[in-house]
């Protein structure tokens, strides 16, 4: 079964342009590489095309998942979105319980987290504890060494 990611336009074109790289730039380069290799003698005790093979396979994967992946992604209407609670595309800024620190933090899809930017997955512990919390609720978050609250003080797009 298949599972249904969302993105923004500016991430499905990433996705895109990451494939189309991969086809007209990678592929070719691999065929090349396998051709040389070939051209060297006997494939039998050939190490360079055994690794060019590989490398063609390892690509080839990749390109099959990539195309996966575009198939069942699925664009996000950001102005359909509801700011009262926290879901995909909405930026949320937080403060833990514990130690009064605050962050500020905005929920993407997998492929479109990036914790320098302050974009974290929907998926991640912290992501998937905040979806749905209103502003004054208090996520429990479940994380490796215990559970962290976190007070919901605003959500924005």
């Amino acid at each position: 079964m298949s599972k249904v990611s969302y993105y923004t336009a500016e991430g499905l074109k990433k996705l895109r342009e990451e494939l189309s790289y991969l086809k007209d730039v990678e592929r070719p380069n691999a065929s090349r590489a396998i051709g040389e290799a070939r051209d060297k003698g006997d494939l039998s005790e050939n190490a360079e095309y055994d690794a060019a093979k590989e490398a063609q396979g390892m690509l080839e994967m990749k390109i099959s998942k990539l195309e996966e992946t575009l198939s069942n992604a699925r664009l996000i209407d950001e102005s359909q979105l509801d700011s009262s609670k926290v879901l995909v595309l909405s930026t949320v800024k937080i403060k833990n319980q514990t130690n009064g620190m605050e962050m500020t933090y905005t929920l993407v899809a997998d492929g479109e987290a990036d914790l320098a930017s302050g974009k974290i997955s929907v998926n991640s512990p912290i992501g998937r504890g905040l979806l749905g919390k209103s502003v004054g609720e208090v996520a429990d978050i479940q994380v490796p060494n215990g559970i962290l609250k976190f007070d919901i003080l605003e959500i924005s797009r």
